[in-house]
Parts: C-alpha cells; sequence; structure tokens
C-alpha cells in the first residue's frame, strides 16, 4: 500500500476502510469492533508507553456498558477470572460526610467489576491475531499513515503523536498530583467493597480485587500530590505498608478495622495525573478517541469506561452510516460529527464531575469543608439523587 499520510481525498479507496493507531484498550477493542461488523481494519500498532513499569499493577474499573462490549467481542468470558465484581461503594469526606452505593439499590448484579489491566491488554491482542479483516501495519509515522484507508481512528493516548501532526490543540492542566498505584492483600475479606476518602489533598481509594487472593485483595489508587508521591516510591515495602495504614486509620478508623493490615504484592507504581480536552475530535478523514481526545482525574474511575464508550458510539455511527448513506466515506466529516455531538456531552459532564470534586476536597477553608461534607450526607438521603448519580457512572 501507498503511504497517504493524513491527507483525505473524499474518494472511497480500494485498500482498508480503517486504520486504527494505538496499542492499548481502545485501540484493539475498536479494530476488533470493526472487524466483527465487517469492516476491514490496518492495526497500526504504536509502540507501548514507556513509562510503563515492567510489572503493570493498573487496574480498571468497568462499568456495564464496557462490560456489554467486551461481552460482544467475546473478551469478558476470558477476563472475568481476572476480575472481580463491586458490590458497594462507600465514600467518605474529610468531616464526616459519606456516601455509599449498593447493586441492590441500583437493582443490578454489580456496580462496576475490577479488572486487571496486563490481562485486558493481553487477551485483546491474542483475540486479534485471529480477527478476519484485520491485519497487522507499522505505526503511524511523521510521513503519515503506512496504509490507504478512508478513515484514521487514532486512539494513541494522551501523548498522540498522529494528533499533533494533524494541528490539534490538546488544552491540558496538571493537577501537580500522581496517581500512585499498587496490589494489596488485607486480613480482612473485602466483601466487594470499594471503598475511597476525599482526605484534602489526597483521595485514596482500595478497589476490590481477587488477585492473589480472590477474598482479600484489593488494587490501590492514590491520588497524592508530587512530591508526596515522589516520597512514597522511595519507601520500603514495610514504610509504604505503614503510610497507607495510617492514612486510612486517619480517615476513617472504622473501615480501618473493617479491611485489616495491608500487605503490597506488587511494585508499586506513579504517574502524573491531568485534566485534558482535544480541541477538536474529527476532521475529514479523522478521528480521535479515548484518551487522545480526553483525560479525566481517575478519582471516578471513568477513563477507560469513557474511551470504551467511545469506541461504541463510533462503530454503531459508521455501521448505520454504512447502511443508510452508502455514497458516503467513512471519513466524511458530516457522518464523523455524529460521534463528536454523541460523545461530547457525557465527556465534559464526567470531567467537570471529577475536577469539580478534586478541587472541592483540596479546599481547606472551613466554610467550604462544612458544605461539602453536608452535601454528601444530604445526597446520600436523597434517594433519586444518588441514583442518577450511579446511573450515569454506569453507562459513561
Amino acid at each position: 500500500m501507498l503511504e497517504t499520510g493524513f491527507k483525505y481525498d473524499g474518494q472511497r479507496v480500494t485498500g482498508f476502510d480503517v486504520c486504527v493507531s494505538g496499542s492499548g484498550a481502545v485501540a484493539m477493542s475498536l479494530a476488533l469492533s470493526l472487524s466483527a461488523e465487517g469492516f476491514r481494519v490496518a492495526w497500526a500498532r504504536a509502540p507501548a508507553p514507556v513509562n510503563l513499569p515492567a510489572s503493570d499493577v493498573r487496574t480498571y474499573a468497568l462499568n456495564s456498558r464496557a462490560i456489554a462490549l467486551l461481552g460482544r467481542l467475546r473478551i469478558w468470558p476470558a477476563l472475568k477470572p481476572y476480575s472481580s465484581p463491586v458490590q458497594e461503594m462507600v465514600v467518605r469526606g474529610d468531616e464526616g460526610g459519606a456516601l455509599s452505593f449498593s447493586s441492590w439499590q441500583q437493582c443490578v448484579s454489580e456496580l462496576a467489576w475490577i479488572v486487571d489491566a496486563a490481562a485486558l491488554d493481553r487477551l485483546l491482542a491474542e483475540a486479534l491475531r485471529f480477527a478476519p479483516r484485520v491485519e497487522i501495519v507499522p505505526p503511524v509515522s511523521d510521513q503519515g499513515a503506512p496504509v490507504q484507508a478512508s478513515l484514521l481512528a487514532i486512539c494513541e493516548g494522551k501523548h498522540s503523536s498522529s494528533r499533533a501532526a494533524l494541528g490539534v490543540t490538546f488544552s491540558k492542566q496538571d493537577y501537580s498530583h500522581w496517581g500512585v498505584a499498587a496490589r494489596l492483600t488485607a486480613t480482612q475479606a473485602h466483601q466487594g467493597v470499594a471503598r475511597q476518602w476525599f482526605r484534602s489533598p489526597d483521595v485514596l481509594a482500595l478497589l476490590p480485587f481477587n488477585q492473589p487472593d480472590p477474598l482479600a485483595s484489593y488494587g490501590l489508587v492514590w491520588s497524592v500530590p508530587k512530591v508526596r508521591a515522589e516520597h512514597l516510591l522511595t519507601l520500603s515495602a514495610a514504610d509504604f505498608e505503614q503510610a497507607l495504614q495510617q492514612a486510612i486509620i486517619q480517615s476513617d478508623p472504622a473501615a480501618a478495622s473493617m479491611v485489616g493490615t495491608l500487605n503490597l504484592t506488587s511494585p508499586v507504581a506513579a504517574w502524573p495525573l491531568a485534566l485534558a480536552q482535544a480541541e477538536r475530535w474529527t476532521g475529514p478523514g479523522w478521528v480521535l478517541l479515548g484518551d487522545a481526545a480526553h483525560q479525566v482525574h481517575p478519582l471516578a474511575g471513568q477513563g477507560l469506561n469513557l474511551g470504551l464508550a467511545d469506541v461504541d458510539a463510533l462503530v454503531s455511527i459508521l455501521k448505520q452510516a454504512r447502511l443508510a448513506e452508502p455514497w458516503r466515506t467513512l471519513g466524511d466529516e458530516r457522518t464523523l460529527r455524529r460521534y463528536a455531538r454523541q460523545r461530547e456531552w457525557p465527556t465534559k459532564a464526567m470531567a467537570g464531575l471529577t475536577d469539580g470534586l478534586l478541587h472541592l476536597f483540596a479546599d481547606e477553608r472551613r466554610p467550604i469543608k462544612d458544605l461539602r461534607n453536608a452535601g454528601m450526607t444530604l445526597v446520600q438521603r436523597l434517594g433519586p439523587v444518588k441514583s442518577w448519580l450511579i446511573g450515569q457512572a454506569l453507562d459513561a
């Protein structure tokens, strides 16, 4: 195939329908989804980020929409053994405010699934090896895409070089916080309860997991100021465990006794956090998905959910367009703008929610402290409002 760069001449090409650029879960899910719908796909597998640790300790909290997508791709049955259901979510503020959500209140079997990030990536890559109509091609370079395709789907993450080559501005607000992640076991069973503490200036979450102990393991996600994160990375395992245990005891002594003693079972990893948004997600012959289009704070666990919802929406729109408007190419801007319109509101709403919560709980002023904790208590008492909030997270 001839290299065509990012040029688009408005004509249907005879090569691939879509060139998917990226190496992560969003890129692989998109390639598989398009293949399942009969599209001819070139997977331009970009190199993996260089800052990932050798041992991937990340966990994802996947909502029902994400699980449904993985089910259609036949990935979920193989991923489920590497996952743990969340039956209850308990969120506490710093002055007595508290919120709790349960699956039975929402009339669902679980609120989310905590899944092993490395297992998800591995299973998606294995599935792509046998997917029909998918060909692995060289990565997109400065010279452009390695194949001719009607549409270039850019899923390269927050540092996307293809997005930069298109001249798309990526507005970024650094939080000066890092996300600290690790795997833990506890002396008490987690019972499917996810716990989160807003501790000005940090946010700490323990996510129930099934590895290595199916009943008493956790994935840690701890958003802390950069200096604190750098210090935590220098600690021995015993000192890290002590620092974490002390943080939980200070925040919630009752919960600390229910969790029990925590022990590290993995290395500790950390990375910088930011809020970011591309100025536009689509153009003639190209589209952005996942972190290449938007980045949110992980305190709500919605980053990958938003990316997989992008995949779900784009594939549905392309499928509809192929049936209803066969004279249009897949890269037609009018078709792609439908995708942007559909995904703009839920993405901006989640970004605004996570950003607002982070800044609200970082404020040390007494009136603000009183207001935010009173607000949590009020939402806890208002069933419809609480149900609406969890409903948004279940279907990002």
